[in-house]
């Protein structure tokens, strides 16, 4: 699903609204499993026995009868017949079916030793939490202790129907919700490219439900990742602990926490199993990634979110859910330790040209007498682009002297550069040709 988390319908035909950056929003709308495989997560509870002496009465009596002491010496002379008889175990077992039914055994010392005893037993017997799994947390204490670093993401952008480019289209503003992971002490947070993809506001929500300012840092479109920081100065609620996905098992405990419709539920908790590992989907016609599978809930708005293992520990980001008629508890998270590799290069902040565009496919470039190339819709107030002279409907045709026709290339020949460079940009503007030149900031 395209879980940018918005309010609109109109993502199909959207234009590449990315203020934050040049690439074209990606389509999670369609997810083909390309296996599927059962598992049967039904509990086998145990069960628990435990003794109590509600069934056996303790009376005694002081008073002396000299006539019962014929029947006394009857009672004694029977209990030793019956354990002679039964013998070894057995005259445990009559002792505690047989001798308790009779009234002498009810009046005796060892009666009301062993009533006393069960009593003891019985009162200090204490029921143990359910965990997760063996030895780690419960649900509760997985929840106390990663939700402090889960927020919310909320974005805004500005979206259109077809490619307003050429005219015939409407632009508005759209609201988008996600989540995301504190990760560091600095303010750092791991969330979906699709979360932030075109957003040209963030503000992020904190566990205390405190909003602060966010920019985007970087991301890998690729991977549906992205880092964001915070710009605000506040007091972190909490950091999360990264794990490993690879000790991960089928049928392992895991937690989802996020945002699942929106802020009213933020940092809500849903719990299941591992479904199922390295589950390859087709993300697009040409991709296919690896995930972890899940039966806990994730809907829209937990993108962005950890899953959780039984330690408290991030052991996964959530991406994906199948929400087709008559599939229930499908969802999917990016393992970490595929993630963990890629922190360090998206903490190092992207190069950004600040301008929102759109690719001009050729159908549309040979309709219209216009070159191919990435049509600039939007630029910036104070951005490098508006800086080097860009102005909307500009069609960039060559980025550092080669020739472009879509963002894509336009962000690859970017990231060969650094902060400082300058680049020649050739703009088809108003019938004509223009060189400008760019000089490339964070």
């Amino acid at each position: 699903m395209n879980e940018h988390e918005n309010n609109s319908n109109n993502e199909n035909n959207a234009s590449n609204i990315d203020s934050t950056s040049e690439l074209p929003i990606s389509n999670y709308s369609a997810y083909n499993v390309s296996k599927d495989t059962g598992y049967d997560n039904t509990d086998k509870g145990s069960s628990h026995n435990s003794f109590t002496d509600s069934d056996y009465e303790v009376t005694s009596t002081n008073k002396k009868n000299n006539k019962g002491k014929g029947k006394k010496i009857a009672s004694y002379v029977a209990v030793g017949l019956i354990c002679t008889i039964l013998g070894g175990a057995a005259s445990g077992v009559a002792s505690l079916y047989v001798l308790p039914k009779t009234s002498f055994f009810k009046s005796s010392p060892l009666y009301e030793n062993l009533s006393q005893q069960a009593s003891s037993n019985n009162s200090n017997y204490k029921a143990s939490p359910v965990v997760a799994t063996s030895g780690g947390l419960t649900i509760a204490e997985i929840a106390k202790k990663v939700s402090p670093a889960v927020v919310g993401v909320s974005t805004k952008s500005t979206v259109s129907s077809g490619n307003n480019f050429f005219g015939g289209s409407q632009a508005q503003e759209q609201d988008g919700m996600g989540s995301g992971i504190i990760f560091n002490s600095n303010g750092y947070i791991l969330t979906n490219y699709h979360v932030i993809s075109g957003a040209q506001q963030i503000t992020v929500i904190l566990s205390n439900k405190k909003e602060v300012p966010a920019k985007v840092v970087n991301y890998d479109s690729s991977m549906d990742l992205a880092v964001i920081k915070l710009t605000g100065n506040v007091t972190l609620p909490g950091v999360a602990e990264l794990g490993n996905s690879s000790s991960l098992q089928v049928g392992d405990q895991v937690v989802a926490i996020g945002n699942p419709l929106g802020k009213e539920f933020l940092g809500s908790v849903t719990s299941g199993i591992v479904s199922a590992l390295n589950r390859q989907v087709q993300v697009d016609s040409s991709t296919t990634e690896t995930f972890i599978q899940t039966d806990a809930a994730i809907n829209p708005g937990n993108s962005g979110g950890p899953l959780v293992n039984s330690l408290g520990q991030v052991i996964g980001i959530n991406s994906a859910k199948i929400g087709t008629s008559g599939v229930e508890g499908i969802g999917f998270a990016i393992p970490i330790d595929l993630v963990k590799p890629k922190i360090s290069s998206l903490l190092k902040p992207i190069l950004m040209l600040g301008i929102t565009c759109s690719d001009i496919s050729s159908a549309d470039a040979q309709q219209n007498n216009v070159p191919q190339g990435v049509a600039v819709i939007q630029v910036n107030p104070s951005s490098a682009a508006e800086k080097a002279g860009l102005q909307a409907n500009d069609i960039i045709t060559k980025f550092d002297g080669k020739n472009i026709t879509t963002t894509d290339e336009l962000n690859s020949i970017k990231a060969s550069h650094k902060a400082g460079d300058k680049i020649n940009i050739q703009v088809y503007r108003n019938g004509s040709t223009k060189s400008l030149t760019l000089t490339l900031t964070e």
